[in-house]
């Protein structure tokens, strides 16, 4: 049976400063800026605050660690392990291994190594990494991500830690495209999927061409101004999940306005008939 999950990015404005990663074209590498936020809860205490609220993993995105030393990632990985939370993945916020710019690629391709380490250390399960941001239209660059994750998974492999990648970017907005890299990347390479990601009238068929081949969903729902889901459109999505047979997280994604628990509450109502245990 699936089970329940959460993502950092649902508390976002409680976790502290986000350090956001970016390009800059002047010194030709990633450069990290941080965006101010108050710190309610750290990421320490998260686990244990997970583990009295009936969660089983949580996925933690790159720009919630406030820092990457040796010291730090131990005892990350020892407050989950006292929690009893798996660490399910660590989502890599940046990185375009589609570019046709061979610089920029190999850089982040590198940089993805060092998170990859960041998570064997961290006791993490996967790595989500952006398959990139060329238009899904555009076929060399699918050639080069498929190349480039080939090369990640097989590193990430000889640390005990999967790649996977998601419905996340320009490049893997299509299903044809998620399909693809799979099939070219074979056993190296896992897959998320997102609710919120496809758009459009196929919406639904496409998330039915990718859950089955899932190893995390992201049950994120679509939201009105106060924060309040598209039940019908949600429950729909929850049902392709299903009959797909559909056993790993839903990991919860809140991302409105006003309380982020009580959204991360509304959602949970709506997968609770889908999990073992709430």
């Amino acid at each position: 049976m699936p089970f329940l999950s959460l993502t950092s990015w649902s508390l976002h404005r409680l976790l502290g400063p986000l350090r956001w990663t970016r390009w800059d074209e002047t010194t030709r590498s990633q450069i990290t800026a941080a965006q101010e936020q108050p710190e309610h809860l750290t990421l320490l205490e998260l686990p244990a605050v997970l583990a009295d609220k009936g969660f089983v993993s949580l996925e933690v995105c790159h720009f919630h660690f406030p820092e990457t030393s040796a010291a730090y990632l131990t005892a990350l990985k020892q407050s989950f392990q006292a929690a009893n939370v798996r660490f399910y993945t660590l989502l890599l916020e940046y990185g375009d291994i589609s570019s046709a710019d061979e610089d920029r690629r190999a850089s982040d391709i590198a940089w993805i190594k060092e998170w990859i380490d960041i998570a064997a250390i961290a006791g993490a399960e996967r790595v989500r990494v952006i398959a990139g941001d060329a238009e899904p239209s555009d076929v060399q660059a699918l050639e080069r991500s498929a190349k480039a994750i080939q090369e990640l998974g097989e590193y990430a492999s000889s640390r005990g830690v999967r790649v996977v990648t998601e419905n996340f970017h320009s490049l893997t907005s299509v299903a044809d495209n998620c399909l693809a890299l799979l099939e070219k990347c074979e056993d190296v390479l896992g897959f998320t999927s997102d609710y919120g990601n496809f758009k459009g009238s196929d919406k639904f068929e496409a998330l039915a061409r990718t859950i089955p081949f899932s190893e995390s969903i992201h049950a994120k729902a679509q939201t009105d101004s106060e924060g309040y889901p598209d039940e019908e459109e949600f429950i729909s999505c929850m049902e392709i999940a299903k009959q797909a047979g559909y056993e790993g997280p839903f990991t919860l994604v809140y991302d409105g306005p006003g309380d982020m628990w009580d959204g991360i509450e509304r959602v949970r109502k709506l997968v609770a008939p889908y999990v073992t245990s709430m």
